[in-house]
C-alpha cells in the first residue's frame, strides 16, 4: 500500500539536543513503578505480581541495581527477551484453520515490561523537554508525570 508513497522526511534536532545517557534509577523510582503495575502476570514470571508488590520494599535495591546495570551497559537481560506467544483469532467468523486469521500476542515478564516502562518514561521526558515530539502527534504519549525524584 505504501509503494507509491514518498520516502519519510526527517527534521534534524535543534542544536544542543542530546540524550547521551539514561538517568540512573532510584529505589523510589522503582518502588513507585512496581506499585503502579497492573496485577497481571505472565507464565514467565518467577513470582506472582501481587507478591512482587508486597515485597518491593525489600526487593527494590536489588532490582534497582539490575535495572541500572542494564541502563549503563545498554543491554537487556536475556531472560527479559523471552515471551510466551499466544495466537489469538482476529475475528470469530474467520477461518480458524487459516493462519492469517490470527494475530500473535507476546506475553513478557512483569520485570521486562517494568524496565521498558521506566526507559520509555525517561525517553518521553527527554523528547518533551527538548520539544522534539510533533505537535500534532497524540498517539503513544502518556500523561506527563516524571518519575524523577528530587536530589
Amino acid at each position: 500500500m505504501t509503494a507509491d508513497a514518498p520516502p519519510p522526511s526527517f527534521t534534524p534536532s535543534p542544536p544542543g539536543c542530546l540524550l547521551a545517557e539514561f538517568r540512573l534509577l532510584t529505589v523510589a523510582d522503582l518502588t513507585a513503578a512496581v506499585r503502579a503495575v497492573p496485577d497481571k502476570q505472565s507464565a514467565s514470571d518467577p513470582i506472582p505480581t501481587s507478591l512482587l508488590k508486597s515485597c518491593i520494599d525489600v526487593l527494590s535495591p536489588f532490582l534497582m541495581e539490575m535495572f541500572n546495570r542494564s541502563l549503563l551497559t545498554g543491554s537487556v537481560p536475556t531472560i527479559f527477551k523471552a515471551a510466551y506467544i499466544t495466537p489469538l483469532q482476529k475475528k470469530p467468523d474467520l477461518d480458524s484453520a487459516d493462519v492469517r486469521s490470527y494475530r500473535l500476542i507476546s506475553n513478557l515478564s512483569v520485570l521486562s515490561k517494568l524496565l521498558e516502562r521506566l526507559v520509555a518514561r525517561q525517553l518521553l521526558d527527554y523528547l518533551s523537554a527538548a520539544n522534539l515530539l510533533p505537535e500534532l502527534q497524540s498517539a503513544y504519549r502518556a500523561p506527563h508525570h516524571s518519575t524523577q525524584t528530587a536530589d
